[in-house]
């Protein structure tokens, strides 16, 4: 049998993946704010660490009613209105933000922002999933993650100099890429939410994405490994929140405000360059493993990066740091979607998309405030072991999660 070449796994894939590749490409050109959101808040407008922490909190909270109003809709009316006019909104929020830079109620619109973000999300997920069938799903979900980390590999570089040098321009790129990624999708992407006679016709077979009656607390409990999943899941996402929370706070004490943002737009560039290349070669050496043994090793490459964060000292070494934990990213990225995506039944796709981010989103939730209270009160190394624990947690929780699993086939 010929071996896959790199590239090879990328081919044949449907026809909308590639189209959601391309605006997902334009959409990570444009990420911005987010990025340097936390050096934002504190060097702009004077937020202390801990208090910039709690904005954070906030922000991620903002998420959860956003993310059931949107799975809501995406799964009664469809996928591609929903994500289109919550990510419409969501870039008029930062395109208001460049007329307003500076003022007090940059957080305030900002917080906006994010509840869109939190309506478009379950949809674009749903969407992906539907346009894929099982076969060729971790490729498909390779190419658009391989495809944010392509635009990401430019944005934050670009957001280092805009931080610096034009401010507003941070907010109207933003929103000008988000407004621009939705082009695409808007004219090569039909709508994909599944029939009812596709959805009927599903229970009457075995797979893991067969429809199920009822409301989503039922569904949940017709799949109670993919909550365990999601448990562990959160032990990954405060560890994984700390590089957007963490490491600016730490290039700006480090090198200062200018040359700690470019060096940290730099160490950003790196991470989305470190994903281009390193991509299709890990998911080409690991697509025949099972995903939760992969997402357990993307585990230990982040417990890795985030001890050797906390003695980093000079650039090179936050550059390879960054290597360490972009090479668990890959792990966790390519496989976390492909193992959900695999264990959602059709009839829920959008709502397991709101409902289990939420769940793994308490990592990200809190990550910023807990990260602010250590930071003031110890040092930015103790957050760092703080978190390479915290996703040690998570991967005993998975490798427990996958024993069951094998347990459970072989009987």
């Amino acid at each position: 049998m010929k071996k896959d070449t790199l590239l090879s796994i990328y081919k044949g894939l449907p026809k909308s993946i590639y189209v959601l590749a391309l605006s997902t490409v334009i959409n990570g050109i444009g990420i911005f704010v987010y990025p340097f959101l936390t050096l934002y808040l504190t060097t702009k407008l004077g937020f202390s660490a801990a208090k910039a922490g709690t904005f954070m909190t906030i922000a991620t909270m903002l998420y959860i009613p956003g993310s059931f109003i949107g799975s809501k809709l995406a799964d009664s009316i469809g996928r591609k209105p929903v994500m289109m006019a919550g990510q419409a909104c969501m870039a008029l929020c930062y395109l208001l933000c460049g007329f307003i830079e500076g003022s007090s109620a940059i957080p305030w619109v900002i917080l906006v922002a994010l509840l869109f973000d939190g309506i478009t999300d379950p949809a674009r997920e749903a969407l992906k999933t539907d346009i894929t069938v099982p076969e060729n799903r971790q490729a498909s979900f390779s190419l658009v993650y391989l495809s944010h980390n392509l635009g990401y590999a430019v944005g934050p570089l670009l957001g280092g100099i805009l931080f610096t040098k034009a401010p507003d321009w941070l907010f109207w790129g933003n929103g000008i890429a988000q407004l621009l990624s939705l082009v695409p999708v808007m004219l090569l992407i039909p709508e994909s939410k599944p029939s009812d006679v596709q959805m009927e016709l599903s229970k009457h077979g075995n797979s893991t994405e067969k429809a199920e009656d009822g409301g989503l607390f039922h569904a949940l409990m017709t799949r109670p490994l993919i909550l365990i999943f999601a448990v562990a899941m959160t032990f990954y996402t405060f560890a994984y929140s700390q590089v957007l929370f963490g490491l600016p706070l730490q290039t700006n004490a480090l090198f200062g405000t200018g040359k700690g943002a470019i060096l940290y737009g730099k160490i950003n560039a790196l991470n989305g360059l470190v994903v281009v290349i390193g991509n299709p070669l890990i998911v080409s050496l690991t697509r025949k493993k099972n995903p939760l043994i992969n997402v357990a090793v993307g585990g230990l490459f982040f417990a890795i990066g985030y001890c050797l964060l906390s003695i980093a000292k000079v650039p090179l070494a936050l550059y390879s740091c960054c290597m360490f934990y972009t090479v668990g990213e890959i792990f966790w990225a390519t496989n976390e979607h492909y193992y959900v995506a695999n264990n959602t039944p059709m009839s829920h796709r959008a709502r397991f998309n709101a409902i289990l981010p939420i769940i793994e989103g308490t990592g990200h939730c809190f990550a910023p405030m807990i990260g602010g209270a250590v930071i003031d009160a110890f040092s930015i190394s103790w957050l760092w072991f703080g978190s390479a624990v915290s996703v040690g947690i998570g991967v005993s929780i998975i490798l427990l999660l996958f024993f069951k699993e094998r347990r459970k086939q072989r009987s």
